[in-house]
């Protein structure tokens, strides 16, 4: 039908036909509390029919505790006068609970003075709400108590949350935490350019959830080596709305140390091994005065008085991965390294 048809149609149309019709519910009650009138939508907030309502009195329809309440608004409506708005709570003939939100107000019906109301079931709404705030403080009960160091990060790049264990292990407030540019935590290391592409295949949806390494920095100035966990927040089609980070497997914290050469790192890594001096010559192709040089310059950088402290401390701080075997770099390119 196009828009004359419907407009013609219009003036015929009873006003009664829409309003029993209409997805809000609605209904007219006398000041005794009987129904004289109520819509297919507010029978069925009960589970019933209009047939089973209109006549009936509001203690034939709810709960004593209720009809009580409704009957005081009822009043309250017809003293003041005037429209009341409010959300009220309604049970069903099964037992079950609803919500709904509305107006109010006073009609009259021929020479009596009646109350009408008019609400939207936000049953599903409030449902929706309270499950969000049961998941958010799970999330909450599960970040603070965890025992991890975890935060969540805005596109932009901002610390929008944090648990109490990421400020404990970068040496600052919680307050001061949160708010911060993320990137500002960050020392330069060579992973970090891969760390900054897969941030954005995350944010711009092409991963869901990636994991690499980084090298952190506390409030102190002191670094160490964490592996990230990186993993999407909301539903966008086109972008994600933040980021959850994940720390785990953190190195010891330490000072800024002079940079590794590459054979330095190998070295440590044939140590680590079990090689002796001699065969960490032959296996690189160095003098074995070469060798002994490096590794007393890695006793002195490294702070380590023996050899079996010397490995201790490569593991320690990151420098070797601790879960791989042969003993090889924490990465291809360790921040005290120079590949």
């Amino acid at each position: 039908m196009d828009e004359t048809g419907l407009t013609s149609l219009l003036p015929h149309l009873p006003v009664s036909w829409f309003a029993d019709l209409a997805p809000a519910a609605a209904f007219i009650r006398d000041a005794d509390g009987r129904y004289l009138w109520a819509n297919h939508a507010y029978a069925h907030l009960y589970g019933t029919t209009r047939a089973r309502v209109i006549g009936r009195y509001v203690h034939d329809i709810d709960a004593p505790a209720d009809a009580e309440q409704v009957l005081a608004l009822d009043q309250e409506v017809l003293e003041r006068g005037k429209p009341v708005r409010h959300t009220l709570t309604y049970h069903r003939a099964d037992g079950t609970s609803g919500h709904a939100a509305g107006h109010r107000f006073p009609v009259r019906e021929g020479t009596r003075m009646c109350v009408a109301g008019i609400y939207i079931d936000i049953s599903d709404y409030t449902r929706a709400l309270q499950q969000r705030r049961e998941a958010e403080e799970s999330l909450c009960a599960l970040r603070d108590h965890s025992g991890l160091p975890c935060a969540q990060i805005s596109a932009g790049g901002r610390i929008l949350q944090a648990s109490a264990a990421a400020a404990e292990l970068l040496g600052t407030r919680l307050s001061d935490l949160v708010g911060r540019r993320a990137d500002t935590l960050l020392a330069p290391a060579p992973e970090l350019l891969a760390l900054r592409r897969g941030w954005h295949a995350l944010i711009g949806r092409r991963s869901r959830r990636i994991q690499t390494s980084a090298v952190l920095v506390d409030a102190r100035g002191r670094q160490r080596r964490a592996r990230l966990h990186l993993t999407t927040v909301g539903r966008s089609a086109e972008r994600a709305t933040s980021v959850w980070a994940l720390v785990t497997h953190q190195s010891l914290a330490h000072e800024v140390y002079p940079p590794l050469t590459a054979a330095q790192v190998r070295i440590l890594a044939l140590l680590a091994a079990g090689r002796s001096n001699a065969e960490i010559a032959a296996s690189l192709h160095l003098s074995r005065q070469t060798v002994d040089y490096h590794l007393s310059r890695l006793r002195d950088l490294l702070d380590a008085p023996t050899r079996c402290a010397l490995v201790a401390r490569a593991y320690v701080l990151g420098i070797l991965a601790p879960q791989t075997w042969p003993p090889r770099s924490a990465t291809a390119g360790h921040p005290h390294s120079a590949t």
